[in-house]
């Protein structure tokens, strides 16, 4: 973590449905730290951007409607959330739509830079697990604490399909690790975990195992 941000930080990253959200949230009760899902935020400028009329392709457009927007960075039950111009669109966040167009507009560098502010005002007042693509390699590529977690894209996919989302994930995937701002990467000193075959459980005793060994005081 850089030097302004006075609080740990436990970094979970991964593709979709690797199960990252579910363990980042555990790991959050267990310690007690704030959960912060940084792909709900995005999902939440994705869901302004389009409900303002926006073609998710119109880059110059994407700046100014989220340059323009009141985007405030808050907690609920001791996780993140998000609202824009004092609307909540948690309910829209898992939207076809949606789906359709957030990795279109996580790829506008300009869009992972506000974002990227609000989780490092998270950190200067919280302890964090905060989930998402980049937060180990690009947003707190400071934090001893990295987890990358991953499984096959078989299991990812059937995962989406119990959760009764319909995101491509070959095509996530892509559009993801390739993009030219912040791209999906595993960080060098990330612990990579296969979670496969693992249970949620499993896989937050696996982390917490770890991180003793990191002098994480548990």
């Amino acid at each position: 973590m850089r030097a302004k941000d006075q609080h740990v930080v436990i970094a979970i990253d991964g593709p979709a449905a690797s199960g990252k959200s579910s363990v980042a949230r555990e790991l959050a009760r267990r310690f007690g730290f704030v959960y912060v899902n940084s792909g709900a935020m995005y999902r939440a400028v994705t869901w302004h951007i389009l409900h303002a009329g926006i073609d998710p392709h119109d880059r110059v457009m994407i700046v100014s409607c989220v340059e323009e927007a009141q985007i405030v960075s808050d907690l609920q039950n001791n996780e993140s959330r998000i609202l824009i111009n004092e609307q909540d669109p948690s309910a829209h966040l898992h939207d076809d739509t949606v789906n359709n167009s957030v990795s279109l507009v996580s790829l506008v560098p300009r869009v992972r830079e506000i974002l990227g502010r609000k989780m490092h005002g998270y950190a200067r007042e919280y302890d964090l697990v905060m989930e998402g693509r980049d937060i180990g390699s690009v947003v707190f590529p400071d934090t001893p604490f990295k987890f990358y977690l991953d499984a096959s894209p078989q299991v990812r996919l059937r995962r989406r399909a119990a959760q009764g989302q319909r995101d491509e994930i070959a095509a996530r995937d892509l559009a993801d690790s390739s993009r030219p701002a912040s791209p999906l990467v595993i960080a060098k000193d990330a612990e990579v975990i296969d979670t496969s075959h693992l249970t949620i459980e499993a896989v937050v005793a696996e982390i917490v195992h770890r991180l003793k060994s990191k002098n994480f005081p548990i």
